[in-house]
């Protein structure tokens, strides 16, 4: 644990002191520590992220999810696979639709 020292205004205290009263059972860091969280997910910077792929070998003819472009049965296609992470790409929740990406919009993905 840590001691931080800095300044809030009259309002900012008395929310913290009211929020930490009603959800913490008055354990103002842990407020802090939710309404952290809470405003990195809200940012759009807390979520699902793509942290790899596994390779599909396609049965019948696919469209890359990314791009769009058509591959035949037997074209390999990569799945990605989601992990909780921090990205300014990252997904509020994981996908349910099918998602397959090509080679190449699985390798600049990963790049990026």
């Amino acid at each position: 644990m840590k001691r931080l020292n800095f300044t809030l205004d009259n309002e900012t205290v008395q929310l913290l002191g009211e929020l930490s009263e009603k959800y913490y059972n008055g354990n103002k860091s842990q407020t802090v520590r939710a309404a952290l969280e809470s405003l990195a997910v809200h940012a759009g910077h807390e979520g699902w992220i793509i942290a790899g792929y596994t390779p599909k070998e396609l049965d019948t003819e696919e469209s890359c999810h990314s791009c769009g472009e058509s591959h035949d049965k037997g074209d390999v296609l990569y799945r990605p696979v989601f992990e909780k992470g921090s990205s300014p790409k990252a997904l509020p929740s994981i996908p349910s639709e099918h998602w397959l990406d090509c080679p190449e919009c699985a390798e600049k993905q990963v790049q990026s």
